[in-house]
């Protein structure tokens, strides 16, 4: 059954209770100045990154004089780019000292484990950010005005950099699912992972499950990347690699677990159908497929993180979307895959979908 809005108020409760559509008391220009102006929080955030800001306050500078000189910057710009990151919340401040907050020194700290600076390489693409400049004639025509097939383009170069930026984030999500996921207690079990990227879902999977052999899917210049970091994690001698277009190579043999990790949402239905079906046709008898996506609530507009997501297909993809699970349950069914359940991966805004034959 589809996940409860009670499920997702956990998950975001600066939204519980909140419809997205109601307007406020007094009428305010607020809103729409500081939506029209957001992209000062994205430059700020991104010139601190770049300058090194995080790191030098963890390294001990605190007054903007410190922190310029360790990040080769004026002092004046230092001061006015520290006071804006403190206004955002990224930074606090007490009379001319600037510290790092929690959530800054866990994730935008260079030495941190879960450091996430690396995503602005691909965040800052031009396959992103040019796909949003050109969103009035995305949504005339309904699709990506980049080119017909947007970042689908075969071997694009933007899924390197998505490879190698984004483990410290989907981390989590692959550490959530591979506890839930079951493998069968069998010699050499096999587990395929579809548009593996940085391949994180499959090779925490096996490190489970030592009795797991995994095969990382994705175009050749991808999949690299989730073989460098599966032999890094230890997974050299039960690890393989099967570089093409998922739609047109053989996906050599049948598997135990079939994983589509953030891959169906840049396809139409009737894409997604076909994919599903050969997963199915590459099954055990008792395998499965487990997707794991952006999942919104029927209503199409929550939780905004999810939902959101479905303008990120608008701009960059000719028909993606954000699917509902009522849309992954037809579709699976659509493909011979009976039994579907899910189950959200708390805290993060990713789902995970179990798919069965019977």
């Amino acid at each position: 059954m589809p996940r409860s809005t009670e499920v997702y108020d956990q998950r975001f409760p600066k939204f519980a209770n909140q419809p997205m559509t109601s307007p406020p008391a007094d009428p305010s220009p607020q809103r729409f100045l500081e939506t029209i102006n957001a992209y000062h929080q994205t430059a700020a955030i991104k010139a601190a990154v770049e300058l090194n800001v995080f790191a030098a306050i963890a390294a001990g500078a605190a007054l903007p004089s410190a922190i310029a000189q360790q990040c080769h910057a004026s002092e004046r710009g230092i001061r006015i780019l520290c006071d804006h990151l403190t206004l955002i919340g990224f930074l606090t401040k007490e009379g001319d000292s600037y510290d790092l907050t929690p959530d800054t020194a866990t994730f935008l700290v260079p030495s941190s484990p879960a450091y996430m600076g690396g995503i602005l390489e691909f965040m800052f693409s031009p396959s992103l950010v040019d796909g949003f400049a050109k969103l009035t004639q995305a949504v005339r025509q309904g699709g990506t005005a980049l080119s017909q097939a947007g970042t689908m383009e075969a071997e694009h170069p933007v899924w390197v950099k998505f490879a190698e930026a984004m483990v410290p984030i989907m981390a989590s999500p692959a550490k959530l699912a591979a506890e839930l996921l079951s493998v069968p207690a069998k010699p050499n079990a096999r587990v395929l992972d579809i548009a593996a990227g940085h391949g994180m879902f499959g090779i925490l999977l096996a490190q489970k499950h030592p009795n797991v052999e995994l095969v990382s899917q994705d175009w050749a210049n991808v999949v690299e990347v989730a073989r460098k970091n599966a032999h890094k994690m230890g997974l050299a001698d039960r690890h393989k690699t099967l570089p093409g277009d998922v739609f047109n190579i053989d996906w050599d043999g049948r598997y135990d677990v079939i994983m589509l990790p953030n891959f169906l949402h840049h396809f139409d239905e009737q894409t997604c159908v076909a994919i599903l079906k050969k997963a199915r046709a590459a099954l055990t008898e008792e395998g499965y497929v487990a997707t794991i996506d952006f999942v919104p609530n029927e209503d199409r507009v929550s939780p905004p993180p999810s939902a959101s997501f479905a303008l990120v297909m608008l701009a960059t993809t000719a028909k993606g979307d954000a699917y509902r699970f009522s849309d992954y349950d037809r579709m699976c069914k659509a493909a011979g895959l009976a039994n579907n359940t899910m189950t959200a991966l708390l805290p993060t805004a990713q789902t995970l979908i179990v798919s069965k034959q019977k």
